[in-house]
């Protein structure tokens, strides 16, 4: 099967054709028809998947026709990321249709938001916050709206966006096209769907389980030496490039400037960074600049790199749905890639509801050489203690695969690689910790 068999709109084909698109991903095979035949669809797929395209492809096409300069088409996304992301992907789909399209987020300026909405646009990409800020101000008109798609709709709520989106339908016509995509089905978006979708197509594409190409491991550690166990295995993992996750905008932060202390090539995606800070940290990551992103939950939606090799989860994620998120941003487009998960006693029943949902237990691993009896400091900090110097150990530890389970990359001095052992572990084994207080999510 080829795009060809879709009949696209000849200026929406010859946008498929430069984009190099050739043969439909599954959720594009099984998305596009019915989003063409202007039914309303509930598609469950996994970020990478090519689910932009499933629903960017029918819309473009069925705006071809009718007026002008008049928003017909809405999409909403929980993140700035996410949004430039398939605003991005649209204008290269539209660039042979003279369509317009825009984003409008916050952390802007607002006012070149505006005078692009006074020239006139067709489609927008909005995350809820702005969107509404717009809706108030009278600067948008969604009048004359034809298709509404609700994007990462279960991380919209994760973010505690679902009154934001209850109050945005209720500025839109009721008469409309409606696509809902998450990658997860949890009972929020079971209600929100059948309070919305209109006698919807599903679409179900893949599981919800993390790629079978990712390789798990969790490190047992006390919370206070969580900062020096992940140099450590920095040290001596061979890395392309790592995503990492925290729990907090604060912590990202802090990490990111430990990362680059500690001399590797480091940056941070947090909430409370400008958009431009943002996005030159995004860009550094997917260019290579940057070897080791810290983030916050807003980036498990809204990255699209296939190379990233690791994911390390420096603080548990609060649900097993995040965890397949976060740790779904390796292992992409066929390539091998690890999952680390750095984990406190107090972790415990986090870990065992992941190993539920994964339908799998997690191998446990320590660092040989790696002194796990270093007492909290006085001063109540994760970030206490400073970057340890490098050891050099005499083993290279081993996967459940039988693959080595950490490899060797940074050379010393002396050119050569350092190896470590990475034994499994209990995840009794790690001291007892004060579980760090959880800050409000950020938008």
């Amino acid at each position: 099967m080829d795009f060809k068999t879709f009949n696209f709109h000849p200026q929406v084909s010859a946008g498929v054709a430069a984009a190099g698109y050739t043969t439909p991903t599954p959720i594009q095979e099984q998305g596009i028809p019915p989003v063409m035949q202007g039914l309303d669809v509930m598609g469950l797929a996994q970020t990478g998947t090519g689910k932009t395209a499933a629903f960017a492809l029918p819309i473009l096409h069925r705006l071809m026709q009718g007026e002008r300069g008049k928003v017909r088409a809405l999409i909403v996304a929980p993140t700035r990321e996410l949004a430039e992301q398939i605003n991005e992907a649209i204008t290269v789909l539209a660039k042979q249709t003279r369509l317009r399209s825009m984003t409008i987020y916050g952390g802007v300026n607002v006012n070149p938001q505006i005078n692009k909405l006074k020239q006139g646009v067709e489609i927008i990409v909005a995350c809820p916050g702005r969107l509404l800020d717009h809706i108030g101000q009278g600067t948008v008109d969604l009048s004359n709206l034809e298709v509404l798609v609700l994007d990462e709709a279960d991380q919209m709520f994760d973010m505690g966006f679902l009154p934001d989106i209850r109050k945005i339908l209720k500025n839109i016509p009721a008469k409309r096209q409606t696509l809902l995509f998450s990658a997860t089905m949890p009972d929020d978006i079971r209600r929100l769907a059948s309070e919305i979708l209109t006698k919807p197509v599903t679409i179900q594409v893949g599981s919800t389980a993390p790629p079978v190409t990712v390789s798990h491991a969790i490190y047992p550690v006390a919370q206070h030496l969580k900062t020096a166990l992940l140099l450590e295995l920095l040290q001596h993992t061979d890395t392309e490039s790592v995503l990492v996750f925290t729990r907090t905008k604060h912590r990202a932060k802090r990490l990111g400037e430990q990362l680059e202390k500690a001399g590797y090539k480091a940056a941070s995606l947090q909430g409370n960074l400008s958009q431009n800070r943002r996005q030159a940290a995004l860009d550094g990551f997917r260019d290579g600049s940057y070897q080791i992103l810290v983030a916050t939950d807003i980036a498990a939606r809204g990255i699209d790199v296939s190379q990233i090799s690791h994911v390390v989860n420096y603080d548990i994620p609060d649900t097993p749905e995040a965890y397949i998120h976060r740790i779904g941003r390796t292992g992409r487009a066929a390539r091998s890639g690890d999952a680390f998960t750095l984990v406190t006693s107090e972790d415990t029943l986090m870990v065992r509801t992941i190993e539920k949902k994964l339908n799998a237990q997690i191998e446990r691993r320590t660092i040989d050489g790696f002194d796990y009896s270093i007492p909290a400091p006085h001063k109540d900090s994760e970030f206490a203690r400073p970057p340890q110097p490098p050891r050099n150990h005499a083993k290279k530890g081993t996967g459940k695969s039988g693959a080595p389970a950490v490899g060797s990359s940074r050379p010393d001095a002396a050119g050569k690689a350092r190896p470590h052992t990475a034994k499994p572990a209990h995840p009794s084994s790690a001291p007892a910790a004060r579980h760090p207080q959880r800050a409000p999510r950020a938008r």
